[in-house]
C-alpha cells in the first residue's frame, strides 16, 4: 500500500454562489472552467466535478504554484490540500498516521470527521472515525481524542478513492468571474481604480477598461503603466480589453474655455460620457470607478453628483467608502500597487487650478456646458480614434508590438 507524502488532490468548495437556487448549476460551471484555464500551464493536471466540489488532481510537486493560481479564482470560498488512498480501512489507517506524523509539531488532541458520499463503502460515517481515530491512538502515545476543540481535525472524504485532509486554506470568495454582468472600468495610472477593478471582478462583474491619455502631454511610459494595470487585472479576468482613448483635444479645448475652478468637473464629464458610449458599444451595464468620498476635489458629494448626472447607466464606486489605506492594502495584496506609484502623470494631473471646486451646482455646471459648442465634436472624434488592446496574463511580448503600432 502507497503512503502518499506530498498532497496530490486540491479538494475546491464553493462560495456566495450557494445561495443562488437555479443559477447554482451555472455558477459552478463557471468556476470549473476559471480553473481550467488558470491552470492549463500545467499539463498533467487532471480536473473534475463531482457532488457540488472541484478536485484538482495529479499536482506532483506543483501544489505551491497551483495554490498561487487557486487565489486568483472568484466565487471559491476555501480548498484544501488532500492526501489520496485506495478504499480500504488498512491504506486510509496508514495514509492517516502518516499525515498526523508529518505535522511539524505533534497535536495534543485531534478527532476524525468523516464524509461518506460514496454508500458502497462498507463503514459508516461512525465506523470509519472509530476505525481511523483508534489506530491513531494506538500509533500515538498522548494523544489525546477531544471531538468539541481538537487541535488537529483529520477529514475523511469517502468517495471513488478516500481523501484526507487537514488543512483549509482560504479563497477569494466573491462570485464566479462574468457571473453578474459586465462593466466599464474607468482605469487611471493612479493606485484605487485597479482596486476598484478588482473588486468588480470579485462580485462577479467582467470588466472592460478605459483610459484617457493627453499624448504629448503625458508620455509613453504613462501609457506603458496603465497597460501593465490592466494586465495585471487580466490575471484575474483570465483578459482584459483596455480602450485607449486620447483626450488631448478635449483637454486643451477645456482649457481654453477659461472655466477655472470647474476644469476638474467638465473633464470627468467627458469621460463619463465617453465611458457611457464606450460600454454601450461593448455589452457593458455600468461603469466603474475608483471614487473615495472626500479624498479629491472632484470626489466630494456634490462634485460626485455633478458628474455621475452626465450617464444615464449606473456608476458602481466600490472604493467609496474606504479610506486609503484600506485601498492600499488591497493594491498589495493584488499586485497593482508598486506600479501605480511609478512616477509618471496622466491626464487627470494636467491643466489642473489651483483651488478646484468641491461643490459645484449642477444647474451651474450643465449651463455652462451647454455653451461648449466643440464637446459633442471632439467626443466623437475621441471615441473614433480610440485603440483597443486585448490584454492577457503573461504574454506581454505582444504588448510591446501594440505599443509600437500605437505610439
Amino acid at each position: 500500500m502507497t503512503v502518499v507524502m506530498y498532497p496530490d488532490t486540491i479538494l475546491v468548495r464553493f462560495g456566495e454562489m450557494m445561495l443562488k437556487g437555479r443559477n447554482r448549476r451555472r455558477f459552478e460551471t463557471s468556476i470549473y472552467q476559471h480553473i481550467k484555464r488558470v491552470l492549463s500551464p500545467y499539463g498533467e493536471i487532471e480536473i473534475s466535478f463531482d457532488y457540488g466540489r472541484i478536485f484538482i488532481e495529479g499536482l506532483g510537486s506543483s501544489y505551491d504554484q497551483v495554490k498561487g493560481e487557486l487565489s486568483k479564482v472568484f466565487g471559491l470560498v476555501s480548498f484544501s490540500p488532500a492526501y489520496s488512498t485506495e478504499l480500504d480501512v488498512e491504506a486510509i489507517q496508514k495514509q492517516a498516521l502518516a499525515l498526523v506524523q508529518s505535522l511539524p509539531q505533534m497535536p495534543a488532541t485531534f478527532k476524525i470527521s468523516t464524509r461518506r458520499a460514496n454508500k458502497k463503502f462498507p463503514h459508516d460515517t461512525y465506523e470509519t472515525n472509530n476505525l481511523i481515530g483508534g489506530y491513531i491512538l494506538d500509533h500515538c502515545p498522548g494523544l489525546k481524542v477531544d471531538v468539541h476543540h481538537p487541535e488537529l481535525e483529520l477529514r475523511i472524504e469517502i468517495r471513488e478513492k478516500a481523501l484526507l485532509f487537514s488543512e483549509v486554506e482560504e479563497g477569494p470568495g466573491g462570485f464566479p468571474l462574468g457571473t453578474n454582468g459586465k462593466g466599464m472600468l474607468l482605469l487611471s495610472g493612479g493606485i484605487d481604480s485597479p482596486v476598484a477593478g478588482y473588486l468588480a471582478l470579485r462580485k462577479g462583474i467582467a470588466v472592460e477598461a478605459v483610459h484617457f491619455h493627453s499624448y504629448p502631454y503625458t508620455s509613453d511610459r504613462a501609457k506603458q503603466k496603465v497597460i501593465d494595470l490592466a494586465q495585471k487585472l487580466s490575471e484575474y479576468a483570465g483578459e482584459v480589453k483596455l480602450h485607449l482613448v486620447p483626450f488631448t483635444e478635449i483637454q486643451t479645448s477645456l482649457n481654453s474655455a477659461h472655466q477655472g475652478n470647474f476644469i476638474v468637473t467638465f473633464m470627468r464629464r467627458a469621460m463619463y460620457r465617453i465611458a457611457q458610449r464606450l460600454a454601450e458599444q461593448q455589452g457593458a451595464l455600468a461603469l466603474i470607478t475608483g471614487e473615495s468620498v472626500g479624498q479629491v476635489a472632484s470626489q466630494t458629494l456634490p462634485s460626485m453628483n455633478a458628474i455621475g448626472q452626465v450617464v444615464q447607466i449606473p456608476i458602481l464606486q466600490p472604493l467609496v467608502m474606504m479610506d486609503k489605506k484600506e485601498i492600499v492594502k488591497i493594491a498589495e495584496k493584488i499586485g497593482t500597487y508598486e506600479t501605480s506609484i511609478l512616477p509618471y502623470d496622466d491626464c487627470c494631473t494636467l491643466f489642473l487650478p489651483k483651488s478646484p471646486t468641491t461643490n459645484p451646482n449642477l444647474r451651474v455646471i450643465e449651463g455652462i456646458e451647454s455653451t461648449f459648442e466643440f464637446m459633442n465634436s471632439l467626443i466623437e472624434e475621441a471615441i473614433e480614434k480610440t485603440e483597443t488592446l486585448v490584454l492577457r496574463p503573461g504574454i506581454k511580448q505582444s504588448v510591446e508590438k501594440e505599443l509600437e503600432h500605437l505610439f
